[in-house]
């Protein structure tokens, strides 16, 4: 049976030689070709046990990544992370002048993307022959609505485009999870029936409660971070008080029922902007930020190498294929409505860039946060076809939109 060490050393190996081979050979984006790549060898390593089912190597793996919690992975280690590492590079002056912008995409867009991809998921379960209740359609949409943080700031970063339109991609990135994972959980109890009572208060109380307490979580525990740093010159004493901020956020915002997400980036957003003024000599602005880049791109690598092996522990019916492939063309016309709409409304008090609403629709990737959470759902009927659904979207925005992002920007801006 392999142990922990064994299962991390095995990632780290094929993380460093899928992306070796990358950089040498392939020469895409760092963490899609790392995706590219572990899905390509899931599907050889499938054909190969097709062909040969006396060949061991195959289970040997798949036995080994079923050991994996891909969801407690994802939402309950790394995403604390890799969303505090994000939130570290974000101008929080910029922020504040496209505040509007960032905040009606992140709440009012992944509402109107949930209800749009829901209903139109729900009616094309039906005309294809694998019908999907109402309920369990809202759920995928609330799970597919929110785009990755993980993924679009690994793309952006990668990418020439204007400042302004920059901010609203990262800050809407960093900021819609909260939202995101609200509405999720509210729609899931209806859907399994557990929930229900109080409607729209009940829907309030839980927004209120997980994303506004946990914005203010993470002030607090970063302004005490913040005043800590300014009391020393250490860099390694700094660069540890941040990486206890990180975690200590996100455990602690877990225990009072916050969210977790929006807690960190709002404590690496004060720690990124105002410990450079006055609590971080020069040198300890250079390991902090140096540690923190480190971090990001470790875990990055590593999560897109596990989305693309994701594959040999799933194995999606082949029956729900044609759902899977409709479910691509239906996610990008609710994140077209969720930018458009929020844009159109507030054109008369904010100023948008050229192109605006085609690069934001485009760049809407999803990543591991909706995985997860598509495989955080009980072993219902519904189930198989949501998680084939999640998985078509998710490969699909990270590798096609993204590979095909800067072209886009180029052309439209």
């Amino acid at each position: 049976m392999p142990t922990t060490f064994d299962l991390i050393a095995v990632l780290l190996v094929l993380t460093a030689v899928f992306g070796w081979f990358n950089h040498v050979i392939i020469r895409l984006l760092h963490t899609i070709g790392l995706l590219v790549m572990a899905l390509g060898a899931s599907l050889i390593l499938i054909g190969i046990e097709v062909a040969l089912p006396d060949v061991a190597l195959y289970e040997n793996l798949a036995v080994m990544l079923q050991r994996i919690d891909f969801r407690e992975t994802v939402l309950n280690g790394m995403l604390a992370f890799l969303l505090f590492a994000g939130a570290l590079h974000v101008d929080l002056a910029i922020l504040r002048k496209r505040a509007w912008t960032v905040g009606l995409i992140a709440t009012l867009g992944v509402v109107i993307s949930t209800a749009v991809v829901g209903v139109g998921l729900w009616w094309l379960s039906s005309v294809l022959g694998v019908p999907i209740p109402l309920p369990w359609a809202l759920v995928f949409g609330a799970l597919i609505s929110p785009t990755d943080p993980v993924a679009v700031l690994s793309t952006v970063k990668t990418i020439d485009v204007p400042k302004a339109l920059e901010v609203d991609m990262a800050g809407e990135s960093l900021f819609n999870d909260g939202v995101g994972v609200v509405v999720f959980t509210v729609l899931l109890a209806l859907a399994s029936g557990a929930g229900g009572e109080g409607g729209i208060l009940h829907v309030a109380e839980l927004f209120f409660i997980e994303a506004l307490g946990g914005a203010a979580l993470g002030w607090g525990t970063g302004y005490l971070a913040y005043r800590a740093m300014r009391r020393i010159d250490d860099y390694p004493m700094e660069t540890l008080i941040s990486l206890a901020l990180a975690t200590g956020t996100y455990a602690l915002a877990a225990r009072l029922h916050m969210s977790g997400p929006i807690a960190v980036v709002v404590a690496g957003i004060l720690i990124g902007n105002r410990g450079p003024v006055d609590a971080m000599s020069d040198l300890t602005q250079k390991y902090v930020f140096g540690f923190w880049t480190l971090v990001d791109e470790i875990l990055n690598s590593v999560l897109f190498l596990l989305i693309g092996l994701e594959v040999l522990v799933l194995r999606f019916d082949p029956s729900f294929a044609g759902l899977a492939a409709a479910s691509i063309p239906l996610v990008l016309l609710g994140r077209f409505l969720a930018v458009g709409i929020p844009v159109l409304v507030l054109q008369a008090r904010q100023e948008f860039v050229r192109g605006t609403i085609p690069v934001l629709t485009w760049g809407g990737l999803r990543g591991g946060i909706s995985i997860a959470l598509a495989l955080s759902l009980s072993e219902v009927a519904e189930k198989p076809a949501l998680l084939a659904a999640t998985y078509a979207v998710v490969v699909f925005t990270i590798v096609v939109q993204g590979l095909s992002l800067r072209a886009m920007v180029e052309r439209v801006t």
